[in-house]
């Protein structure tokens, strides 16, 4: 396939010479051919001309969940990796939270043969333990073969230290990265939202901060000791964001993230029990959020997540204490940002992580492979129910104004657009 983006601003800090010019880009079979300031498209080539379009690296997410296999009503493969392409994402990592869990080689190899010619390429996360029940490790060198990229029990604390450090041990031998969700159960007792005046104004059981800071103070503690490569998804608190900053200066070989949700909603939008806003970890108070924002900013935490969680209406119409943990993001990821932050950081938000992961990392440059996202940074609009592209619809972002569209990707020789 032979494409021309006709008159693209290009969003490229790390390439200096082609940062914020406008310049057509000549792609053929997958790879950029030719960027200049005018190129005459040959026959056969489709030529892309959008208003005010922009482009820049494909972007990544490393906070993934579809259903397939098992829970085919809440998302497939299929249309989960349409949904993140046409949300402007080339690369994905998958969680391996399906029925049954990711927790052997056969089951990576599956995951990899069911994604394999999409636009969006997938990357699955295998369980660190059997079952993800926490107490026996998984086949992880198996799975790592098999393409895994990293080893992760979603959601669940590993409790055992022991298995922590003989996890940590253990990859060294194959450089895996090992996942740790940042939450102690027994702090969290029955707690559901953030601890403090919001919770206790509705009677809704807190979960207070500490719960996920001692829980980054034992697996940083422990990392210390074996070496290796710890993940700790999804942080939400301003001393979670001092924690890994202290462990970053010792040297210790730790990164997180932070889901884009909580870089946006404070827990005072939980005033109408609506449970679209019922997330793990829960939204926290101004003063996290000012924290992880700065966090974000001085590369204390390593890379955003859209923590794409869908989930079937039964889930979550219920009670707010019986709802399921989870909001679905890929379609709302970009304009929230872009909301928070100015272009040139959202940009570079949502292009790092792949360098955690041993990925390929691209640069925007002439006979390099295509793996290109193409949107409009400006104009606002309501979010509304029929942007959602998902299977599941259990969005909090409903009705919140955002910036800027998403036109699609180029990647793998394909070209996607909303």
């Amino acid at each position: 396939m032979n494409i021309l983006l006709r008159s693209a601003k290009i969003i490229s800090a790390l390439n200096k010479d082609l940062h914020l010019k406008k310049r057509d880009i000549l792609i053929k079979n997958g790879v950029i051919k030719q960027i200049a300031a005018r190129i005459n498209a040959p026959r056969t080539t489709k030529v892309i001309d959008l208003k005010n379009l922009h482009v820049s690296l494909g972007w990544f997410d490393s906070s993934v969940c579809f259903g397939e296999p098992g829970y085919e009503e809440r998302e497939t493969i299929i249309n989960g990796l349409s949904t993140a392409a046409k949300s402007g994402f080339t690369d994905l990592v998958l969680n391996p939270n399906t029925y049954p869990v990711v927790d052997s080689s056969s089951d990576i190899v599956f995951l990899k043969n069911a994604s394999r010619g999409n636009a969006t390429n997938l990357y699955p996360l295998g369980t660190l333990t059997v079952g993800a029940q926490g107490e026996d490790l998984a086949e992880l060198y198996d799975m790592g073969n098999a393409g895994a990229v990293g080893y992760y029990d979603f959601k669940s604390p590993i409790t055992n230290s022991n298995l922590l450090k003989i996890a940590l041990q253990y990859v060294q031998n194959f450089d895996g990265l090992v996942y740790s969700q940042p939450i102690d159960k027994k702090i969290m007792g029955k707690g559901i939202v953030n601890e403090g005046t919001v919770s206790t104004r509705l009677g809704l059981k807190g979960i207070p901060a500490l719960a996920e800071e001692l829980q980054i103070v034992r697996d940083l503690f422990i990392l210390e000791y074996t070496g290796g490569k710890l993940h700790i998804p999804t942080i939400s608190t301003s001393n979670s964001v001092r924690l890994i900053a202290n462990a970053k200066k010792k040297g210790l070989d730790v990164s997180c993230s932070v889901a884009i949700h909580n870089l946006y909603f404070t827990d005072e939008v939980l005033e109408e029990f609506d449970t679209a806003y019922k997330v793990m970890p829960p939204l926290r108070a101004k003063k996290d959020i000012n924290a992880l924002r700065k966090g974000l900013n001085e590369g204390i935490i390593d890379f955003v997540t859209t923590d794409h969680i869908p989930l079937n209406v039964e889930l979550k119409r219920v009670e707010f204490d019986n709802a399921t943990y989870g909001t679905i993001g890929l379609e709302s990821a970009f304009g929230l940002l872009n909301q928070i932050f100015d272009i040139d950081k959202t940009i570079a938000f949502l292009t790092k992580g792949k360098e955690r992961y041993n990925l390929d990392t691209n640069k925007l440059a002439v006979g390099n492979k295509a793996c290109l996202t193409l949107f409009n940074p400006d104009g606002e609009h309501i979010f509304e129910k029929e942007d959602i592209l998902s299977s599941s619809k259990n969005s909090m972002v409903l009705g919140e104004t955002l910036k800027g569209k998403v036109y699609g990707i180029v990647n793998n020789n394909q070209l996607v657009l909303g």
